[in-house]
């Protein structure tokens, strides 16, 4: 009676395993030729699977990209909140922890940022990627002001205008990725973590010793 059971949790495990190699195989793809460049055929190829078995998981082009992306921003908070649960339960604390996590080598990978921006580049046109893009930031943005305001007032820092503040941050740690990806190999991860650093040390002298 149990033959059945494992033998469709196999096949289950099999499919999300074929299902990731398609995924990477594709943002190795959208990293190395863009977007308009990628084809089927380039991603079963490096996942070494059939055509078909892409066809069968995806359907389409389309489709594969929709889920590559999905999976980008998936893997991108899960990175976030696990900082985030490992951090002291002090506000500049947890604002270090989120604010490190972007340069952490799991998603601050230059293929990985890569594909980031190429999606982006397409966002204005394509909904779809626009909305995984936002959605990609909204809840780092919400959790981020809220601690960022208890950091204010448990500083007596002067008032702010928070929502202002976390998209400056948000969008400065956007150029240090591009930065990331255009630079020399001399501008490492440590360097875009540590010019955030230096800029919250200046924002919260009172907390410097956090960041």
């Amino acid at each position: 009676m149990t033959k059945p059971v494992k033998s469709q949790t196999t096949r289950r495990a099999a499919k999300a395993v074929r299902r990731r190699q398609l995924i990477e195989a594709a943002i190795d793809s959208i990293a190395k030729r863009g977007l308009g460049d990628t084809t089927l055929a380039h991603v079963s190829q490096a996942a070494g699977l059939s055509q078909g078995i892409v066809n069968l998981h995806f359907e389409n082009k389309e489709n594969l990209l929709n889920e590559a992306l999905k999976h980008l921003r998936l893997e991108y908070e899960e990175n976030w909140r696990t900082a985030l649960a490992k951090a002291p339960d002090e506000p500049a604390a947890q604002v270090a922890a989120l604010l490190r996590s972007d340069y952490q080598a799991k998603v601050a990978d230059v293929k990985k940022i890569a594909v980031w921006f190429a999606f982006w580049g397409e966002a204005k046109s394509r909904p779809a990627y626009k909305k995984i893009s936002q959605e990609r930031v909204a809840g780092y943005n919400e959790i981020l002001e809220e601690i960022l305001q208890r950091l204010i007032k448990e500083g007596g820092y002067p008032d702010m205008d928070v929502a202002f503040l976390t998209q400056g941050i948000t969008s400065m740690a956007d150029g240090l990725w591009l930065n990331l990806l255009i630079s020399s190999r001399d501008f490492k991860r440590g360097d875009a973590e540590n010019i955030m650093m230096q800029y919250m040390r200046q924002l919260f002298p009172k907390h410097a010793d956090a960041f």
